[in-house]
């Protein structure tokens, strides 16, 4: 199973020294079965006065840090390890999912009332143009298997939509992403989300980090590296939460490290907080973020070591 290293820095600079309130930092990657965590460091300069950590309504991890003096920069640096050990997802074969995971389908009652929210929809489409959209990708007529249609979808905005990188703002309106056939990420995301809500299923935000382990193969390069990355989440009856990446066409959680979970973007920013100074102090913010595979031990070099011990 690889181990990956991430490390993401991010630096707001200031002309003159200015104060800063709380500031509320989610750069930590949840532990599940797909991805564990060996190692995480979170570096913050100047150092806080007061940092606690507490887990959202969403069980996201979330660093609280509070700050004492001014400075022309406010930096947060985390570098951590983990074990990612993606499941394949099958979309293809007839005994994937049982008749149950055919759209149309009901939640059960059990399941109903605490997916209601992530059900519901956000944003407004008066014309039934996204609704429309979405019921492109189901059969008239006859059952749709839903794996295959949320495939469908997440393949149909890779190669249909323009993507680009926005790093300030909100995410545009799904509305506007469907018009403008462009968008980051988290837009990319959003009109997936808007669209399958339109069907009926729960679907929810996804924000963490993106990388290639076989890029180098000469394999088509992952959008979204170098910064935070977002996608989706649905809740399927037999499969339970399913990841599906609209930016590069993923279905599963292949190449995606998760590190919130949430209703809506504003419930899943990497990094929220306020300052207080002059408006004309604030100069810019810088983000990086590296993701590296670490190498696998040479067997060689371990059969030497073996007898040692």
């Amino acid at each position: 199973m690889p181990i990956l290293s991430v490390r993401h820095l991010t630096r707001y600079r200031y002309r003159e020294p200015v104060f800063f309130g709380e500031h509320r930092i989610m750069f930590r990657p949840q532990e599940s079965y797909d991805q564990r965590l060996l190692e995480s460091r979170l570096a913050i300069g100047p150092e806080p006065a007061e940092l606690r950590y507490v887990q959202d309504v969403f069980g996201n991890c979330v660093a609280v840090a509070r700050f004492a003096e001014r400075s022309r920069e406010l930096a947060f640096e985390s570098v951590v390890r983990l074990e990612h050990t993606p499941s394949p997802l099958a979309t293809d074969t007839d005994d994937e999912i049982d008749a149950s995971v055919r759209y149309p389908f009901a939640y059960s009652v059990e399941d109903m009332p605490d997916l209601l929210r992530s059900i519901e929809r956000q944003h407004p489409d008066p014309d039934g143009a996204l609704e429309a959209w979405a019921r492109r990708f189901t059969h008239a007529g006859r059952p749709t298997r839903v794996l295959g249609l949320l495939a469908e979808m997440t393949r149909a905005i890779r190669e249909e939509f323009t993507y680009g990188v926005r790093l300030r703002g909100g995410p545009q309106t799904p509305i506007e992403t469907l018009e403008l056939r462009t968008g980051s990420c988290r837009d990319l995301a959003m009109l997936m989300i808007e669209a399958v809500r339109s069907l009926g299923l729960a679907a929810r935000f996804v924000s963490g980090y993106i990388y290639s382990p076989s890029a180098g193969r000469g394999d088509r390069v992952r959008r979204g590296g170098g910064h935070t990355h977002a996608w989706v989440r649905v809740y399927l009856p037999s499969c339970g939460w399913v990841e599906f990446d609209p930016t590069n066409g993923i279905v599963g959680n292949a190449d995606l490290i998760r590190v919130a979970v949430a209703r809506d973007p504003r419930q899943a920013l990497p990094l929220h907080g306020t300052w207080s100074g002059p408006a004309s102090a604030y100069e810019g913010m810088d983000v990086e973020v590296d993701v590296h595979v670490e190498p696998e031990p040479d067997p060689r070099r371990l059969a030497e070591i073996a007898p040692a011990l």
